[in-house]
């Protein structure tokens, strides 16, 4: 590997880019976590301990699935969706924010998005990675999960395109490799940077071939620029439309408490919600740990707590809504399914959601909370306990006690819930190390276009 590169030391400032960054010292800064010869403590606690630990015990619990089967989960009639379902919308829901970052700011030239847009794809393709386990595991026999794809078969028996858990195949696929594209692309120059520093021949040839020949001439950035704006184009309806589909698999349903026509907005602003409390939750130890205050600044903190705040709303707006439609709706097990969340088998889970997911992000509406970015990462983990509670709520709840007295029945976890759930995180955890790690999690080139020298200069970044 290349030697120590020059790092400034900055702190942290309520502008974009603090002041005093060169285009030197921004590609020196960002390239010396990956060119670096040192691996920071951090890094194997993080990803080793932590990350590859609870990765084995979710190989583990899978590989206990398939010789069991289902029952070693806690699903049981009436409550045939549980932890599964309720994790896969956590996580789909989880990557939005990436492509919120990447696709509709890029569109709408917000600037401070260009320190937090690469770890924020890199999120989204990783938490869409662990969504996608859920569904194929719930199936029962996952190896013929291909049955869910329009593919040509003897027996002429096509998907059913009426069923919602098709929609989502179609939705989350497409919704992973445009993010990927988009990812990917954003990378190149980065890439071509990397392979010129480095003086490590592997190296040299692992960034050559990634960087597909980039050599930053106009041609490339004309195509390039090309290529984002398509990309975020087709990315931006993304962002409504996956979690809108998610929701379809409860909306179209006549269990009481689903069947509604707001779940689609609804859904996509708690994920949205959820998508920035992980961004915070990623940002803050990072630039703490790797010294990169002067490019992830208070002020992408306090505008993705804004952002997080806004849509905190919303959620709350929509509680609100959803108690006052089962009771105007004269439906009594609409009433039924409403008062149960409030006061039946799961009405601790309910208002703890309420507390998280309510009045805690209230505080955001003070500068002092959004300036502080150690209450800011605590908030961040409140959000995300609060909106898996949600989901489990939506549809534990919901399940556990429907239209029959005579199928009531409470749903009980067990420690195979547990492993599997712990172990996703553990594998987005390990991912996202691994990431950070061999690829720059800042983009060089997009930070560089803020600085005052690049007004002033004409010569393009590489």
């Amino acid at each position: 590997m290349a030697d120590e590169p020059q790092v400034i030391d900055q702190p942290a400032s309520k502008e974009i880019i603090a002041p005093g960054y060169t285009f030197g010292t921004v590609t020196d800064q960002i390239a010396a976590v990956v060119l670096t010869k040192k691996t920071p403590p951090l890094f194997w606690l993080g990803s080793f301990a932590v990350g590859f630990g609870l990765l084995l015990l979710f190989l583990l619990a899978v590989a206990i699935l398939m010789v069991k089967g289902l029952g070693i989960w806690g699903l049981r009639s009436p409550a045939m969706w549980a932890w599964d379902i309720t994790n896969f919308v956590w996580w789909v829901g989880i990557g939005h924010a990436g492509t919120l970052i990447s696709a509709i700011l890029l569109l709408l030239n917000q600037q401070w998005r260009n320190s937090i847009n690469r770890f924020a794809e890199a999120m989204t393709l990783f938490a869409v990675a662990c969504a996608g386990m859920f569904p194929v595991l719930h199936l029962g026999r996952p190896w013929l999960m291909y049955w869910l794809f329009p593919y040509p078969n003897t027996m002429a028996i096509e998907p059913n395109f009426r069923s919602p858990l098709v929609w989502d195949v179609f939705a989350v696929s497409t919704y992973a490799t445009v993010s990927l594209l988009f990812w990917y692309v954003g990378l190149m120059p980065d890439l071509a940077t990397l392979r010129d520093r480095t003086t490590d021949r592997f190296a040299k040839f692992f960034y050559g071939i990634l960087s597909m020949g980039w050599r930053g001439s106009a041609k490339h950035w004309a195509v390039y620029e090309t290529a984002s704006l398509l990309l975020a184009g087709l990315a931006t309806p993304l962002v409504l439309s996956v979690h809108t589909v998610v929701s379809f698999d409860f909306t179209i349903g006549i269990v009481p408490g689903w069947h509604s026509t707001f779940f689609p907005p609804y859904f996509v602003a708690g994920a949205i919600y959820s998508g920035f409390a992980m961004v915070l939750a990623l940002a803050i130890p990072l630039r703490s740990a790797y010294n990169l205050k002067g490019l992830i600044t208070d002020k992408h903190l306090d505008n993705a707590a804004k952002v997080m705040m806004a849509t905190g709303l919303i959620v709350g707006y929509s509680y609100i809504l959803e108690a006052f439609t089962g009771w105007y709706s004269g439906n009594v097990y609409e009433e039924a399914a409403i008062w149960n969340r409030m006061t039946g088998m799961y009405k601790y889970h309910y208002w703890t959601l309420v507390a998280c997911n309510v009045i805690a992000p209230n505080a955001l509406w003070f500068k002092k909370i959004r300036s502080s970015p150690v209450i800011l990462f605590i908030w961040s983990i409140i959000v995300l306990i609060g909106m898996w509670l949600e989901r489990f709520v939506i549809i534990v709840a919901s399940l556990s006690q429907d239209n029959l007295p005579s199928s009531w029945g409470r749903f009980e976890s067990t420690r195979w819930d547990w492993a599997t759930y712990l172990g996703t995180i553990g594998l987005f955890l390990f991912l996202f190390f691994l990431f950070i790690r061999l690829l720059p999690m800042i983009s060089i080139f997009e930070v560089r276009t803020l600085l005052p020298q690049a007004k002033v200069k004409e010569e393009q970044p590489r």
